[in-house]
């Protein structure tokens, strides 16, 4: 029997009873045992923005007080989007005793991958929250672009979550793969550089523009630092919402019946 992507992302959220407890059992159970708890979930954030974007702000010539707050929201949404998609490549195999045991309404394992990668962007939240505070580029008005930024970024992650769950489930390889795309294209999102330093007219420029990190970063980090935010971006992630959403549907609804039988 084929599945409906929409309507089991439907079901999951009108019923988020096991995706959203597994998540705070997971995170809970992981914490309690360390001494500092969430101390560590925070501290990432803190040595990327203020240890990382200081160090790579003198290298460069930058003012460490513009260059922090670019490279702390960079890195929070890179780590959003890369952990909710390395993550999904797992998500079927990482369950699999509930879906022999009749569980097939994949979103729920999806949703969970998301679930903690959002838990870890809010929780690095009040450090980049102190690096904008000491930003002399900081716009309040940005804010208010904040939560619509952050739910067309997630759309677009879990449709993808959606395609890579299901293909991770046929060919476990998927992992290391999407791993070491996801590592190599660090280097081709604006976090440790300005997207002005490679123009949109250059080689190295139409290069970066290919990388749909490079635009889900900017919609969310452009506007709460001033930064010119290209009318291509709102193009390419207009694109990538339909076109993607559409892909996933058909994927989900040909293979997803499948998944119990590959994992």
């Amino acid at each position: 029997m084929s599945r409906s992507l929409l309507r089991d992302y439907r079901d999951s959220l009108r019923y988020p009873e096991f995706w959203l407890y597994a998540t705070w059992l997971e995170i809970v159970t992981k914490y309690r045992r360390s001494r500092l708890g969430l101390f560590w979930a925070i501290f990432p954030a803190f040595v990327y923005s203020f240890g990382v974007g200081a160090f790579f702000a003198h290298l460069q010539g930058h003012d460490p007080m513009r260059f922090i707050p670019h490279l702390g929201l960079g890195y929070i949404v890179f780590r959003l989007v890369t952990v909710s998609l390395s993550e999904a490549t797992t998500a079927c195999s990482s369950h699999t005793s509930f879906i022999l045991d009749g569980r097939v309404r994949l979103t729920d394992y999806i949703l969970r991958v998301v679930a903690k990668a959002l838990f870890y962007f809010l929780v690095a939240l009040p450090v980049v929250a102190v690096a904008l505070a000491i930003a002399p580029q900081f716009q309040p008005e940005g804010l208010l672009t904040l939560v619509p930024s952050l739910l067309l970024v997630l759309l677009n992650v879990i449709w993808m979550g959606a395609v890579l769950a299901v293909v991770g489930a046929r060919f476990p390889d998927i992992h290391e793969l999407i791993g070491s795309v996801l590592m190599f294209s660090f280097l081709f999102t604006p976090i440790l550089w300005y997207a002005e330093q490679a123009p949109t007219d250059t080689l190295r420029g139409g290069i970066a523009r290919m990388n749909p990190l490079f635009h889900l970063v900017e919609i969310i980090r452009a506007p709460l630092l001033g930064e010119p935010l290209e009318r291509f971006t709102f193009v390419y992630l207009a694109a990538m919402l339909v076109i993607g959403w559409g892909l996933a549907a058909w994927a989900y609804r040909r293979y997803a019946r499948f998944v119990p039988i590959w994992i």
